[in-house]
């Protein structure tokens, strides 16, 4: 049999994809999402719709601030190590509503690590984000950078579950690595997303619109290279760790525009609109430590990265 790992927030998008490769690889599964209403449920049902046919996986439906539903499903299931990626997602969404991000991504990592406690489980992977080191003036960005100065309630929310992390590892003696994304694209990518909502837009001759004069840049990754990390940081837990996994080649706005542009034969029409508030300049990883500690080597670049998304989404769009 193989290793027994508790996923949250399954069903979207890293969650499903990285279900579908562990079960590849001889894991069991038990996993488990509430469906949030952030993007359309029949999307999520489609993501996890393979490993739900797999026997090695358990799937309920089911929210991470329920204290009680962790504490069965942990009791039940035993699971040896839990990657937890349920959260409020979006830089822009938790402006609006603060308190429901801190209640989901705040309370609800406390809640896994109080049940992971009772139940005596002392590993574990948190997903974080890239967004916490704000407005960071140096780059490459690295895990010893100050991240003290997040821009959004979202970045606060994830600074604040590493913190919490930090605490459950030093007080119980808990294995437990965070890991900050930088911009994951691919097939399954959530919809109001760059690149899934630009591409899907440009297929449908639909204008794309473009916050600020296209010079701010993202490290994106694509989604099989994020998997590769999570793996990573899956087989070398070891007391507390942050790394940071991205590709290290930020891409402009303006850039990933022509880039688009070149993948689909397709002249995009753009609306310009002003920076928006909670966004960052830029994005860009150092990724030394992953590559030293987790084996990290991302492999594919943005242009084949979007191309094979690219087909995705036409076969997606053919399937419907």
């Amino acid at each position: 049999m193989g290793k027994r790992v508790f996923i949250t927030g399954v069903a979207g998008f890293i969650g499903s994809s990285l279900a579908d490769t562990m079960l590849e690889h001889g894991f069991n599964i038990m996993g488990i999402d509430n469906f949030d209403p952030f993007y359309d449920r029949t999307i999520k049902e489609n993501n996890i719709k393979n490993a739900q046919e797999n026997t090695a996986c358990q799937f309920i439906e089911g929210d991470i601030r329920d204290r009680g539903f962790i504490d069965k499903c942990f009791s039940e299931f035993k699971p040896e190590v839990v990657v937890h990626l349920a959260a409020k997602a979006g830089v822009r969404p938790s402006l609006t509503d603060p308190s429901l991000y801190f209640d989901v991504n705040v309370m609800g990592t406390l809640n896994i690590l109080e049940m992971m406690k009772k139940n005596n489980i002392g590993k574990m992977v948190f997903a974080s984000s890239s967004s916490v080191y704000g407005n960071n003036s140096k780059v490459p960005f690295s895990e010893t950078d100050n991240v003290d100065y997040p821009i959004s309630p979202y970045a606060a929310s994830k600074k604040a579950g590493e913190l919490l992390c930090h605490t459950y590892s030093y007080l119980n003696k808990m294995d437990i690595t965070c890991l900050r994304f930088f911009t994951v694209y691919g097939p399954r990518q959530r919809p109001d997303l760059a690149i899934s909502k630009f591409l899907k837009a440009i297929l449908k001759s639909e204008p794309i619109t473009i916050y600020g004069d296209g010079t701010t840049s993202r490290d994106y990754t694509y989604i099989d290279d994020i998997l590769q990390g999570i793996s990573g940081a899956v087989k070398n837990l070891n007391g507390f760790n942050i790394f940071n996994l991205g590709e290290s080649k930020p891409v402009s706005l303006a850039d990933l525009v022509a880039l688009m542009e070149k993948v689909t034969g397709m002249k995009p029409r753009l609306i310009h609109m002003p920076v928006q508030e909670g966004d960052v300049l830029r994005t860009y990883a150092d990724i030394t430590k992953a590559k030293k500690f987790l084996d990290y080597c991302p492999e594919i670049e943005i242009e084949t990265g979007m191309r094979y998304f690219l087909e995705w989404l036409k076969k997606e769009s053919l399937s419907q």
